[in-house]
């Protein structure tokens, strides 16, 4: 449990998995994340500094003061986690308090 706790830390913050999931595709510049995501700015800089921090994505520079960020390996090793959350939110998509019925026979 103590290795999960730590885990969140990191990615846990509302949009942290997000961003991750959204450079997974490759590198992004800042503006480009924030219009896909839709994240509140100052939030999304905040979770950008977090990761970068953490050693999950790196600030590429670019020309005229404007940034990109790129995962590390530490945040490709994301991939698979994202994955399978993905497919656990699909399986659990209908309404809020039900749970897909499923054929145990």
């Amino acid at each position: 449990m103590r290795d999960l706790a730590t885990a969140l830390e990191v990615v846990g913050a509302r949009w942290a998995l997000l961003i991750v999931e959204k450079l997974l595709d490759g590198p992004q510049r800042y503006g480009d994340l924030q219009r896909e995501l839709g994240a509140p700015t100052n939030i999304l800089a905040t979770r950008l500094r977090e990761l970068e921090a953490a050693g999950v994505l790196r600030r590429l520079p670019l020309r005229h003061n404007t940034r990109a960020y790129a995962l590390t390996d530490r945040g490709l090793a994301l991939r698979d986690a994202i994955g399978a959350l993905a497919r656990w939110g699909a399986e659990g998509s209908g309404p809020v308090g039900q749970t897909p019925s499923r054929d145990l026979g």
